[in-house]
């Protein structure tokens, strides 16, 4: 059993998640022993109590308690290779790279994946990430997140240093996201801005209540405990009749299930919305539901297009976009949607 400890974070540790911190440092500890030490506050920062999910800085203190030696069977620093992906998986993950250079990876995350682990999911972007180190000896690190089921640019950092940069861009709205969707019917106006705060649902209700975002007027926020100012700007770019469209969102704040909820609460859920939408299968008229019917895939069709944002190194403005999953090209296909007509940034000339 070691003694109490104080180590000081890095410079290049900035940013990182504590448990994350903690494995690299003790890796014979399981996260659920990170977690109830967090808990009991034994582990603790500059002196204060802290979460797993506490993000560190630099020159911050670090209380460590008496942990177990680790041994032959758990060492203390892993190789690199003791939770890589087998070879399916990993040449699988290389092919959603879209972009690469010595700092930054880009994926074109496919729906269905998970960013990362959580109950019931065991294969997930970050791990996977060990087959993504190419020549670094270093494991790419996540900036930001998607859902599950939603597709498209999803960025990693490289190294320790540029995920903190990126992060503090991703805090600071520096970046630009637009992402494509197919919603129930077409919204009017046909464009605009949507302003509710989003509060997290109470209880673990049908359809995943308990992880659920509930809109709240945005006179309401400042008054309502938990709720969050959220913004949301909309473009229908093509129409299918009234029955469907074809909408450009550009989140301006960043909550979970933002754009999911939002475009639910103006009565023009997202198709293959199961959680925001309604259980119809059809949108008929008032009360849209989330489905298209006929050939049309159930799944959601949510797509981070693009992502635009300074090089942490180069100072370089760069965009990188990502083409849609196969269920929401078929989709596209069926309405002679024309992906190459759309602009970058229909809010550009706004």
């Amino acid at each position: 059993m070691s003694r109490v400890q104080t180590l000081v974070v890095a410079e290049d540790e900035a940013e990182q998640r504590l448990d994350r911190w903690f494995r690299r440092h003790f890796a014979h500890i399981g996260q659920g022993r990170i977690e109830k030490l967090c808990r009991k506050g034994e582990i603790r920062v500059d002196g204060g109590r802290v979460k797993a999910a506490t993000r560190l800085m630099p020159g911050q203190t670090v209380r460590v308690p008496p942990l177990p030696e680790p041994t032959d069977a758990a060492p203390r620093r892993p190789p690199a290779t003791a939770n890589s992906p087998n070879a399916e998986d990993a040449a699988f993950i290389r092919a959603c790279v879209i972009y690469r250079d010595a700092q930054i990876i880009a994926l074109n995350k496919p729906a269905g994946l998970a960013v990362q682990g959580g109950s019931g999911q065991v294969r997930h972007v970050d791990g996977l990430a060990d087959a993504l180190r190419f020549d670094l000896d270093e494991k790419p690190r996540l900036v930001h997140r998607l859902d599950k089921d939603t597709s498209g640019v999803l960025l990693l950092a490289r190294t320790a240093r540029m995920a903190a940069a990126l992060t503090r861009a991703f805090r600071a709205r520096e970046t630009r996201k637009i992402y494509w969707a197919a919603v129930a019917g077409s919204p009017v106006p046909p464009m605009g801005t949507i302003r509710f705060g989003l509060l997290k649902a109470a209880g673990h209700g049908p359809n995943g209540a308990g992880e659920k975002m509930i809109c709240i007027h945005p006179d309401e926020v400042a008054t309502t405990k938990g709720a969050k100012h959220a913004t949301t700007d909309y473009s229908v770019l093509e129409e299918a009749g009234k029955r469907t469209a074809w909408v450009a969102l550009a989140p301006i704040t960043g909550r979970t299930h933002q754009l999911r909820a939002h475009m639910a609460e103006i009565g023009h859920p997202i198709v293959g919305d199961g959680k925001y939408g309604t259980n119809r299968q059809t949108n008929e008229g008032d009360g849209w539901g989330a489905q298209l019917g006929g050939d049309v895939s159930r799944k959601l069709h949510l797509h981070a297009r693009s992502i635009t944002f300074d090089h942490p190194v180069s100072g370089a403005r760069i965009t990188l976009s990502a083409p849609l999953p196969p269920h929401m090209k078929k989709t596209w296909d069926l309405f002679s949607w024309q992906a190459k007509w759309a602009p970058e940034d229909p809010f550009l000339d706004v």
